[in-house]
């Protein structure tokens, strides 16, 4: 039919559809339309037109759905052309679309269906300032409700919903304020005493913040501000001192408003003005006087301060109006400063003023005292509060000038003034402008001490003189008392005129130190005192005798103590033939005294001196010898040949001649006595028996003392082994080791064993000194070693003999000889035996002909070998040896066959109508016996079987059926093996054949 180009739309009606068209090139006569729902058939409205129409409308259509439209023009003739079109109507939008907040984060839609068909609903939020899209959400056709959430709270959103069908939209947008979210963490706090400063956090959820700054002294609201969204600080400015103010923060956004937190602070207050401090009437009192500040405070507090050390004394607290303080009952003489503080809240603001003082006190607790010194008085007192002092002192004869010190001094020493003087002092305390009344007291100078005081034994042991210079004018007499110095023990006094210049103290102790103390004596007052001391003459100490001692070495010295007092022993040992000399002291109650490390065999001369003070007294002298010591290092070693010994000492000092005693260590009977002079320090003793043990002493001598040195022990070096000699043991895998013995004596024998070749030490063995042989065990078979013989003596050890012996090497083990399918060859395999080896020998013998021997050399490790070129068909034997230099060990024998050929010239023929005849050539050799098979018609059925010996070359099989093809083959053997011709086929004579 003719196209007539159909077309439909909605053109944005959700429930009408426009269908047009082409009108034909001939024309129509009418047209009929018929509208059904998509896929149905069923026609909902028909239409008609009229010629030259090309549109028709179809109204009152469900929206969204999808509907097809058949058009069929009317031609001539009766003629009908059809053209059906589909289309969709748009989709209706959703019907009271709303959205309210779901908190400071969260938006809820909410709708009712649109009419008709759709296939989903589209979802899109949009930020009101920033015009973002925030969300894009596809829900179902049937979803009514959807919640944004993850909002920006205190913002303005825009959403638009969009019914989706097929291609078609149809929208509705709606516009909503999330809540604001208060801010937190407000806080006010003072800039100034004029300003506050407000900040916040979380300033961003709300759209406009609004701020009320009340003064809660008049509860007038001084400041409101608005601010938009992001401010998170303020200002105010203009504000009174020492105020306390609230502010009140919300938030708004659209129709929503959410009060916030609040709070409180004070402005700083002004500090107080013209602030003075004075003395008031009553005696000890300061007055604070102070001007009123602009603005407000709580109240002041004021604080008297000491103004030295700043430390508060009173603490005060007046109210706001008040402008003057007294304080009373305050230190005399001190120094003071208030600090007048005004009270807003928890601040302050403080003025200070100057100090002021206090009329002071006299000094109390006066004193003057001349501390034993004829030259000085010490004044001191008890510190009095103020600034300072003034002192004076006034003599008799006549006054000396005044003197000022500072506070904190609380003494004053007067120096040049005259012994024996009386004095007068005053002192008085300042105290800024004022001055206390005096405090006075009076005391003497001391007298001076007599001069040059001496104290002197004059050279008697029971007596001591003192004398002395007069003292200076103003000295009445002299006083004194003598002690013994180290028991303090008063022994007399004496009080002379001051005309007296000797006195001289019987009946006193000898060796015994006094002291005498002496004083001049002026009005109350003592001179210091002068001390003189002195030891009375000591007397020699008696009895003194010298003795030796062995252990320790050294001399004893002994001596009695005579009558009175004594310091120290003095005791002076000396040698002539020694320069040095021993000096020693010991206490007074020693009585004795040993002398170590002195020289041995050297005679020694004692004194003995008793010492009190300076002075001595010595005894005669004793004398004795010391013992001489003991030779050190005594040493016995070899000499050059095992016949001698060469013995060796040091000499330690004293002495004549040595004695050298050797004997046969097991038994005590000298067999040599030899004397060397003193200097000599070896001797070569000879004609020993080698291999010995010695025993020597050496005996020195010493005035009338002997002393012998420690026993030393030595050997002679022993003889070698003779005859060493070595020989394996083949089934042990050991060496016998023999040797003979050699003349002279031993303890034993050491062996030392090492195997050639090898990085592990030796072994080492030990045999009795009366073994002539050894068998070394456990060694690797077919290995060399080296044998070391010693004869040992003591600590020493022969020259060594040394042997090389080699053990039996281990046989071959799991030998084994195949076939590997050859006719000329063999492989023999084996296990490696353990040890060592120089190499293999293999021997491969024929048995079945009598072809000589076939012999490979291998090397040590190898494991197998292969013989080729053998005869086919016979039999071999092989054996393995391992050798390791003249020694070899043989595994067992091991035989084998090689394959046999197969026999040659193979013929088939039928002598008579039962009988085939089979004959054949060998081949090489030929094999050791023969096989002839016979098979029926089926290849399967054997139907005679001969075996026959090696010689046989041909066979008959008789009784066979005439006429019939029968198959042959014949197998050589050898052994376990055969080899076969191919088969060949025949037939047997016919009966007629016969008969011809």
């Amino acid at each position: 039919g003719m196209l007539l180009n159909l077309s439909m739309s909605d053109h944005g009606r959700s429930d009408s559809l426009l269908v047009s068209w082409d009108e034909p090139e001939e024309g129509a006569e009418g047209y009929s339309l018929a509208l059904s729902s998509l896929g149905s058939g069923t026609p909902l409205q028909n239409g008609s037109a009229g010629p030259n129409i090309t549109s028709f409308w179809f109204h009152g259509l469900t929206p969204g759905t999808y509907y097809e439209v058949e058009v069929t023009a009317t031609l001539a003739c009766m003629d009908t052309t059809s053209q059906t079109v589909t289309a969709q109507t748009s989709p209706s939008p959703v019907r009271n679309l709303s959205l309210s907040s779901g908190g400071s984060a969260a938006l809820h839609a909410s709708w009712e269906h649109a009419s008709g068909q759709r296939d989903s609903y589209h979802l899109a939020l949009y930020h009101s300032d920033s015009q973002t899209l925030v969300r894009n959400a596809s829900v179902p056709p049937n979803a009514s409700t959807f919640l944004f959430d993850g909002l920006l709270a205190g913002s303005e959103y825009a959403l638009k919903v969009s019914t989706l069908a097929g291609s078609g939209r149809a929208s509705t947008s709606i516009h909503q304020w999330t809540a604001p979210s208060s801010p937190t963490q407000l806080r006010l706090s003072p800039g100034s005493s004029t300003s506050l400063l407000a900040s916040w956090a979380g300033a961003g959820g709300a759209a406009w913040l609004h701020l009320v700054l009340r003064n809660l002294l008049t509860q007038m609201v001084t400041k409101t501000l608005s601010a938009k969204r992001g401010l998170t600080s303020y200002t105010f400015q203009h504000l009174h001192p020492g105020t306390q103010y609230w502010l009140g923060l919300s938030a708004v956004a659209g129709p929503y408003t959410v009060e916030g937190p609040n709070a409180t602070a004070w402005t700083y207050p002004l500090s107080p003005t013209n602030v003075t401090l004075s003395s008031a009437e009553e005696q000890s009192s300061l007055q604070a006087h102070w001007g009123t500040p602009a603005g407000e405070r709580d109240l002041y507090l004021v604080t008297l301060r000491e103004a030295e050390d700043g430390a508060p004394t009173r603490n005060i607290s007046v109210g706001g109006d008040n402008t003057h303080v007294t304080f009373h009952g305050l230190s005399p003489g001190k120094q003071y400063a208030v600090q007048v503080t005004a009270v807003a809240g928890p601040y302050r603001a403080s003025a200070r003023s100057t100090a002021a003082w206090t009329q002071p006190l006299a000094p109390s607790g006066v004193s003057l005292s001349s501390q034993g010194s004829p030259y000085s008085l010490l004044a001191s007192w008890e510190e009095a509060m103020g600034e300072g002092y003034v002192l004076a002192l006034t003599p008799v004869e006549h006054p000396l000038k005044n003197s000022s010190l500072p506070r904190g001094v609380t003494n004053f020493t007067y120096e040049g003034l005259r012994p024996g003087t009386l004095y007068t002092f005053e002192v008085s305390t300042l105290a800024g402008p004022y001055t206390s009344t005096p405090r006075r007291i009076t005391n003497w100078t001391y007298p001076l001490p007599p001069e040059q005081l001496t104290l002197s034994n004059q050279g008697h042991s029971t007596s001591l003189q003192a004398s002395w210079r007069a003292a200076p004018a103003g000295s009445t007499g002299y006083t004194g008392t003598l002690w013994e110095t180290k028991s303090q023990e008063q022994v007399g006094n004496m009080s002379v005129g001051n005309n007296w210049t000797n006195v001289t103290f019987e009946d006193l102790v000898p060796g015994r130190q006094y002291t005498l103390e002496m004083a001049a004596m002026a009005g109350p007052y003592r001179s210091s005192v002068r001390s003189a001391t002195d030891w009375t003459y000591p007397l020699a100490p008696s009895g003194v005798t010298l003795t030796n001692t062995r252990r320790p070495l050294g001399l004893s010295a002994f001596w009695d103590k005579a009558a009175g007092d004594v310091d120290q022993f003095h005791l002076q040992l000396y040698s002539k033939s020694h320069p040095m000399q021993r000096n020693i002291s010991v206490g007074p109650n020693t009585h004795n005294f040993t002398f170590l490390g002195l020289s041995p065999g050297v005679q020694y001369f004692l004194k003995v001196t008793v010492l009190a003070g300076p002075y001595r007294s010595s005894s005669h002298f004793a004398t004795e010898w010391t013992y001489p010591l003991s030779l050190a290092n005594v040493s016995v070693q070899p000499g050059r040949s095992p016949q001698e010994l060469h013995v060796s000492w040091v000499e330690s000092g004293g002495g004549r001649d040595h004695l050298v005693q050797l004997s046969v260590a097991e038994s005590l009977s000298v067999i040599r006595n030899v004397s060397v002079p003193r200097g000599v320090t070896h001797l070569d003793l000879e004609g020993l028996v080698p291999g010995s043990r010695y025993r020597l002493e050496i005996i020195s001598q010493a005035g009338p003392h002997r002393t012998s040195s420690q026993t030393a022990i030595g050997y002679t070096v022993p003889l070698p082994p003779l005859s060493l000699s070595t020989s394996p043991i083949s089934t042990a895998w050991a060496l016998a080791v023999r040797w003979e013995t050699p003349p002279g004596q031993r303890d034993g024998y050491l062996l030392s064993v090492h195997e050639e070749g090898s990085s592990s030490p030796a072994r080492n063995l030990e045999a009795g000194k009366d073994s002539t042989n050894l068998t070394l065990v456990q060694l690797t078979p077919g290995t060399c070693y080296l044998v070391g013989i010693w004869a040992v003596a003591g600590p020493y050890r022969s020259l060594p003999k040394n042997i090389t012996g080699c053990t039996v090497p281990a046989a071959p083990t799991n030998l084994s000889l195949t076939n590997p399918g050859s006719s000329s060859e063999l492989h023999a395999w084996w296990n490696e035996p353990p040890g060592r080896r120089d190499h293999y020998r293999v021997i491969l013998y024929s048995l079945t002909t009598q072809s000589r021997e076939r012999v490979q050399t291998l090397s040590q490790d190898a494991q197998n070998v292969t013989w080729t070129h053998l005869e086919a068909g016979s039999e071999f034997a092989v054996q393995v040896f391992a050798v390791k230099g003249s020694f070899e060990a043989s595994s067992t024998n091991v035989t084998q066959w090689t394959y046999p050929l197969a026999p040659a010239n193979f013929t088939l023929g039928s002598p008579s109508a039962s009988a085939l005849r089979a004959s054949w050539a060998a081949t090489g050799r030929g094999a050791e016996g023969y096989v002839v098979e016979l098979y029926g018609t089926a290849p399967s059925s054997r139907a005679g079987h001969t075996v026959l010996g090696g010689d046989a070359r041909s066979h008959t099989f008789k009784n066979l059926n005439p006429g019939t093809r029968y198959s042959v083959a014949v197998r050589a053997t050898a052994g376990p093996y055969h080899t076969s011709t191919p088969n060949l086929t025949h037939c047997t004579r016919e009966y007629d054949a016969l008969l011809a």
